[in-house]
């Protein structure tokens, strides 16, 4: 029987990934025949390894909340990035081999150099990043990369790294950039937001959310308000995408 290449998005909940219908369309609009992208909702980790028996096709998997640093007890080998990082958001499967991969990595820092491409002299040089899971970590590499100073927000803080959210206001005068790394504010609670203290956000601030569907969160509406660049999530997405399907056509 013909079993074609099968890809797809493990996580939960699934109900707000647009990344079934990017690569179905990516699949249609190239002529990409025998492959098709599905959706499979995994609230345990656990459960990881039946899916795999059940799919004996799939060649390659996207990671998302809440499985981007839990995955990686399940995974045969990582490459380079992932490895430093500490967090998967693509799985490349070959003859039972699964080796992991970050591309949020290369989605952030493209969208992130083009967007301040685009907007001279606003470099960052301090940040805060909402949240410390695996999404979190990916963008913490690349500050790191570009020189960035940053530190985490946590409801729970522990380390030299990581604030509380009350934390906040006494940082707003030397942050420059605060990157949303959480699910707050996406679909359907898109009444949510992080909280911060939005009468100190500025013209000076630039606000980056993940979060990509809705194209214009909570956090975004109130922070353009206040004067603020923002940017949402969705070009990250659209580039992380093409970095993972170009690993898994890699012989």
């Amino acid at each position: 029987m013909f079993i074609m290449d099968q890809y797809g998005l493990i996580g939960y909940p699934l109900g707000h990934s647009f990344s079934q219908r990017f690569f179905t369309e990516k699949f249609a609009r190239e002529g990409i025949a025998g492959a098709r992208y599905d959706l499979f909702p995994l609230p345990d980790i656990r459960d990881f390894p039946a899916l795999l028996a059940q799919h004996p096709g799939l060649r390659g998997l996207n990671v998302t909340l809440p499985h981007k640093i839990t995955v990686l007890a399940y995974l045969h080998a990582l490459d380079e990035t992932a490895l430093a990082v500490g967090a998967v958001n693509t799985i490349r499967i070959r003859n039972g081999i699964l080796k992991g991969y970050n591309t949020d990595v290369v989605g952030f820092e493209r969208s992130l150099q083009a967007w301040l491409e685009a907007s001279p002299g606003r470099a960052p040089a301090n940040a805060l990043i909402l949240g410390t899971g695996g999404a979190a970590k990916a963008v913490a590499w690349v500050l790191e990369r570009m020189g960035v100073f940053y530190r985490f927000v946590s409801r729970n803080p522990t380390g030299t790294r990581e604030i509380a959210y009350g934390q906040i206001p006494a940082q707003m005068t030397r942050v420059d950039l605060i990157v949303n790394a959480t699910p707050l504010g996406a679909y359907p609670s898109v009444e949510n937001g992080p909280d911060l203290p939005f009468s100190l956000i500025n013209q000076r601030h630039l606000i980056y959310d993940l979060v990509y569907n809705p194209a214009e969160t909570l956090l975004l509406r109130c922070a353009k308000a206040r004067g603020a660049l923002v940017k949402n999530g969705l070009e990250m997405l659209h580039l992380q995408a093409e970095a993972a399907w170009r690993i898994w056509q890699e012989p």
